[in-house]
């Protein structure tokens, strides 16, 4: 799912609301298009606010596949993909 929108709908007065997810990155305001778990963002070394899960927009995303490339080579060879 590109974008993280939560829709909810209240049955009591028949209304949707619509939740849009900001990036969890400190400083940045930008709307959410991937969600991934807290401890792996961490690791990479970027600054986050966040409980369990890590918001992240198009631009921190894609920092975070940057860093994580490595890892990830690493874990495909593992598995003989």
């Amino acid at each position: 799912m590109l974008n993280e929108t939560k829709i909810r709908i209240d049955t009591r007065s028949r209304m949707i609301m619509i939740k849009k997810r900001t990036c969890s990155i400190k400083a940045c305001n930008m709307e959410a298009v991937r969600s991934l778990a807290l401890d792996r963002v961490e690791q990479t070394g970027l600054k986050v606010d966040g409980e369990k899960r890590a918001h992240l927009c198009k631009q921190h995303y894609k920092e975070y596949k940057k860093r994580t490339k490595k890892d990830r080579k690493i874990e495909r060879l593992k598995w003989g993909i």
